[in-house]
């Protein structure tokens, strides 16, 4: 479901609502499986849908949808910063669902500290290269 609302969210980016056939296209899924989830996320008050319409995210959604791609971004910003650069996306897909907000929270802090001081992560990727194993 997540990964639902984090796509309607960047897909309404512009402010339309958005049709189904986009949806599944983005998520490469078949449009059944969009349409129940969208089905899905109408009962549970996060998106408006019609059958055969348009989804729009309800102000939740929409609240939801924009905390799960910043978290996203986070994850990701996180992982290229460590010099993961080929699988950063992947990697982000498999984790952003399973680790706790007090990681994500500690991910932010690391990154955020790693950007504001870039002699100390040009210190930390010299002694652990990207591709190295450190174990």
């Amino acid at each position: 479901m997540e990964d639902y609302l984090e796509m309607l969210f960047r897909l309404a980016a512009d402010g339309k609502p958005v049709r189904l056939g986009d949806l599944s296209t983005a998520l490469n899924v078949q449009p059944p499986s969009a349409t129940k989830m969208a089905q899905r996320l109408h009962d549970q008050g996060y998106v408006v849908y019609e059958r055969y319409g348009t989804l729009e995210l309800t102000p939740e959604g929409y609240s939801i949808g924009k905390q799960l791609l910043a978290r996203h971004n986070l994850i990701e910003s996180f992982l290229r910063l460590l010099g993961v650069s080929e699988n950063a996306l992947r990697d982000t897909e498999r984790i952003e669902h399973i680790i706790s907000d007090e990681l994500v929270s500690r991910m932010a802090d690391l990154t955020e500290h790693a950007k504001a001081d870039p002699q100390w992560l040009a210190q930390f990727l010299s002694r652990f290269p990207p591709g190295t194993p450190t174990r």
